[in-house]
């Protein structure tokens, strides 16, 4: 059987913050934010973006760039030279 396991990000503070998730399966990781996949890295191959929730709003932007480690201006620029994918992920 493979593992999902499924985890709420934290802050700097290592709090829990709320309706923002991690979920870590064999195949890669997901970022969840509320009930939308906005991101999937996975172990191999391009990291993929949700083409319609990948920049909702200013908070799934502020945590969709702490998963990716990296700010808009950068996720925009590998969007644009095919580092990353835009796709349906939900």
């Amino acid at each position: 059987m493979k593992t999902i396991k499924v985890e709420n990000m934290t802050n700097n503070n290592y709090r829990l913050i709320p309706n923002q998730f991690i979920i870590l399966n064999p195949e890669g990781v997901y970022f969840q934010s509320y009930k939308s996949i906005i991101a999937f890295k996975p172990v191999k191959g391009k990291i993929q973006l949700d083409k319609f929730k990948w920049d909702y709003s200013v908070t799934t932007g502020r945590y969709r760039n702490i998963f990716l480690g990296e700010k808009k201006k950068e996720t925009v620029k590998k969007i644009n030279n095919g580092e990353y994918e835009l796709i349906d992920l939900n």
